[in-house]
């Protein structure tokens, strides 16, 4: 008869506990829940929001999550509602196999708050499995000469819900010969037994077919069934019996694959088949059948599958062992599986931060990250570290939570980017280890001002110097970043001799180059002090300033000046005079001249340039003494006239010239007396000059002249060639007479080049002046002089084109300027 399957009902207490709603309680962030399985998915398990004090819609935005290890997850969070709901179906069974408790853990991570809470939500057992014997029927042969009694083991029945749904009993179709007795044992397993109350006669019933229920204690109540077969025959009065009543063993989790563990062993003393002995499993599950193996035959077990101790680390195996006629005996195998350091530490960051303030405080959270090793004992005791040389730590929180945080101020000039390592090391032999990176960028912040690479700065600019010339070029280096690292170049505000400093030099705000606004001169100052202020883009700005010191450099910009002798006022011409009696190296008079300029620009030397008597006179090079080089004789005129020139050392050399008079007279009457009638050669040489300008105006003119004539006669000739040409085809006769030369336009282009001669008896204020054209009253306008265009305008005239009588005289841009002779 088959098994009877029933839906999945609840029981009454988890009625209670749906129609009540799932609790939960909240201690040391830890909170707990209660939840039946086979629950659908999105089921509510419970009110997240409100146990962690937080409002149903605020989840998102409080960063809350569920922390994943890589595990199925179970459980999600509804951000509308703040309630954790199921994924999907949950199967206990599958999950827990059979542990009285069932927990599902998972974390809960307050990402604005850095906060890790625990949720242990245990997921309660419905009865949605029926007891199952896992064979359909079994055959027991009995010897007919059995006494009343006499027990004979009956197959197990194995439900997969535990407590009040779990097997509960059994029963045993109505029959004659037998009944049934259940043992207990210490363990809690009911052994079915079937027990003989009367006598068999093979003879009268050879065959009896009897039915064996088990069933559970859920509401309603499941059941399942397997079919007996009793057999009657010849006595076979021995069952096998094993030589220990359990075995037990020890494994390390890496036996590789079809290593022996153990041979179990039963003996039975009959003979024949009653006395052959062979090894089963007893309610074999999956996974023992797919991680062992029994070899019926010798009772050797081996290992079918790996051994993984995170996954289970005991195993309580149920076998057997039945002889020929079917009598059987029953032990355990225990075998437990001993860690071994296979699984490194797992690290998982939940939330890291990957750029902060140089500033930020010494405590300032970096990552929040688990640290996980399925190993147990020491193998998954696990201890985290971080490089020493590191401004950071490591602080230990909830569970396996550690955070890193920043152990004191960083600075993103000394380091800009760290690179963290962060190695999780198990306590195992040999351990095992697991690193992970967090790299983190160091924000910069405006702490550190411009600085100029030198503690003050000197220049040097020559006088007379080009405006806007560059001077020299000035940096300022800033060590942070970006815009707290532009600098900008400035000078303080100053007045030099009551001039604003900015009126003489600027500064490039953005090269820290220094220009000339002006042309300095040596002779006003020799140098300036400067202030130069960098400032950054920072918030606040950093500044700096340094000194600068711009020396001007002299040029030979001045001509030499001579003090003495000075000429006279009054029109007059000074004299000095020499006796006739005077001696070779007799001194006459001295020349004193200075020069503004400085350094070798203001070295004198003095020569005698010209003298009405040569070698009558010396001048001293460096002294400007005029001495006498020889006697006098009687011969020398009385008036001699010296040129003396006074040059400096610059470059190129710059000079002054000064005349003088030294008359040769032993007295002073004598001079007055001479004087007089002496006549100077400059007048006559001045005479001849004023006579060559007047001939070479005279010459000048009369080509002028000439070229006029030429000009009006060549007019005449095609306006006389117009006008017959007018009188012969009658086709220009509305033609304006504005539009031909006459004789006004000759007489106004005369006062076009018209000049003005002034000569005076003294040739030094004689002037020759050509003065500007007045384009007013003549025919040539401005325009067309500077243009260069024919003084007829053709366009007007359309019957002269291409006509060769026709003359063009064309006026150059470039008139003649007054010249100063």
């Amino acid at each position: 008869m088959a098994a009877t399957s029933y839906p999945p009902v609840f029981s009454p207490l988890i009625w209670i506990c749906i129609l009540l709603g799932v609790w939960g309680e909240i201690r040391t962030g830890q909170i707990r829940y209660s939840v039946p399985e086979e629950l659908e998915k999105g089921s509510t398990v419970g009110n997240i929001a409100k146990d962690l004090g937080l409002e149903p819609g605020k989840l998102a935005e409080s960063g809350v999550r569920i922390v994943s290890r890589g595990k199925t997850q179970l459980f999600a969070l509804n951000p509308r509602s703040g309630s954790l709901v199921t994924v999907g179906r949950i199967d206990r069974e599958e999950l827990c196999d059979r542990s009285p408790k069932c927990i599902a853990s998972l974390e809960i991570l307050l990402k604005d708050k850095v906060k890790i809470f625990g949720v242990e939500v245990e997921i309660i057992d419905v009865n949605d499995n029926s007891p199952t014997f896992g064979i359909e029927h079994r055959e027991i042969k009995v010897p007919e000469s059995e006494n009343p009694g006499t027990r004979f083991p009956l197959p197990e029945a194995f439900d997969l819900d535990v407590g009040v749904n779990s097997l509960q009993g059994y029963q045993l179709s109505s029959n004659d010969h037998f009944a049934l007795h259940v043992q207990s044992e210490a363990d809690g397993i009911q052994y079915p037994e079937l027990v003989l109350k009367h006598a068999l006669d093979r003879e009268e019933e050879a065959v009896h077919h009897l039915i064996l229920t088990a069933f559970d204690g859920g509401d309603p109540v499941r059941s399942g069934t397997t079919r007996i077969h009793i057999t009657l025959m010849d006595i076979n009065d021995n069952a096998p019996v094993f030589t220990q009543p359990e075995y037990r063993i020890n494994v390390q989790e890496n036996l590789p694959v079809g290593s022996q563990l153990l041979t179990i062993k039963a003996t039975d003393p009959d003979e024949g088949a009653n006395g052959e002995v062979t090894y089963s499993f007893r309610k074999v599950r999956d996974k023992i059948s797919h991680l062992f193996k029994l070899n019926s035959l010798t009772g050797d077990i081996t290992t079918l599958g790996d051994l993984d101790y995170e996954d289970s680390g005991f195993y309580d195996i149920d076998v057997e062992a039945h002889d020929g006629p079917g009598l059987r005996a029953r032990s355990k195998v225990l075998v437990t599986v001993l860690d071994v350091n296979d699984n490194a530490p797992e690290v998982t960051v939940t939330s890291v931060t990957s750029a902060i303030q140089e500033t930020s405080p010494p405590g300032t959270v970096i990552a929040l990250f688990n640290v996980h090793d399925s190993d147990s004992g020491e193998n998954g005791l696990v201890t985290c570290s971080i490089p020493d040389n590191l401004p950071f730590w490591l602080e230990k929180t909830y569970g396996n939570y550690h955070r890193l945080l920043v152990n004191r101020t960083l600075d993103r000039e000394e380091v800009s980017e760290y690179n963290i390592t962060v190695a999780a090391t198990d306590q195992g032999t040999p351990p095992l280890s697991t690193e992970t990176h967090i790299s983190l960028q160091v924000v910069d912040i405006n702490d550190n001002p411009p600085t100029f690479t030198h503690a003050s700065y000197s220049a040097y600019i020559p006088e007379n110097n080009a405006r806007g010339a560059s001077i020299l070029s000035m940096t300022a280096q800033d060590p942070d970043s970006g815009e707290n690292a532009q600098v900008t170049y400035s000078l303080t505000e100053d007045t030099i001799q009551g001039v604003p400093l900015s009126s003489y030099v600027s500064i490039n705000s953005n090269t820290g180059v220094l220009y000339a606004l002006r042309s300095f001169d040596y002779e006003q100052f020799q140098d300036l002090q400067l202030l130069v202020v960098a400032k950054d883009s920072g918030d606040p700005p950093l500044s700096s300033n340094v000194s600068l010191s711009l020396f001007v450099l002299d040029q030979n910009d001045n001509t030499p000046e001579i003090l003495y002798p000075t000429l006279p006022t009054d029109g007059s011409t000074g004299v000095e005079l020499a006796p006739r009696s005077a001696e070779p190296g007799y001194l006459v008079t001295k020349v004193v001249a200075v020069d503004k300029d400085s350094g070798q620009n203001a070295w004198l030397s003095f020569r005698l340039l010209k003298a009405s008597e040569p070698g009558l006179f010396s001048v001293g090079l460096h002294t400007g003494e005029v001495r006498t080089a020889r006697a006098l004789l009687d011969r020398d005129v009385l008036k001699q006239s010296l040129v003396v020139s006074v040059q400096d050392h610059g470059q190129p050399p710059l000079s002054a010239t000064i005349t003088l008079t030294v008359a040769v007279a032993d007295s002073i009457p004598d001079v007055l007396a001479d004087l007089g009638s002496i006549k100077d050669p400059s007048d006559l040489h001045d005479s001849d000059l004023t006579l060559y300008l007047v001939v070479a105006v005279a010459v000048v003119s009369c080509i002028f002249l000439a070229f006029v004539i030429v000009l009006l006669a060549l007019r005449l000739r095609c306006w006389r060639s117009s006008h017959l040409l007018q009188a012969s085809r009658g086709r220009l006769a509305g033609v304006p007479a504005s539009h031909f030369v006459g004789v006004d336009g000759v007489q106004a282009f005369l006062q076009t080049y018209s000049h003005e001669v002034s000569l005076t008896a003294d040739s030094r204020k004689s002037h020759l002046i050509f003065p500007q054209p007045n384009y007013a009253d003549t025919l040539i306008s401005q325009e067309s002089c500077e243009k260069s265009e024919p003084l007829l305008i053709s366009q007007d005239l359309p019957e002269t084109k291409g006509d060769p009588s026709i003359l063009q005289v064309s006026q150059s841009s470039d008139g003649p300027y007054p010249t100063k002779t």
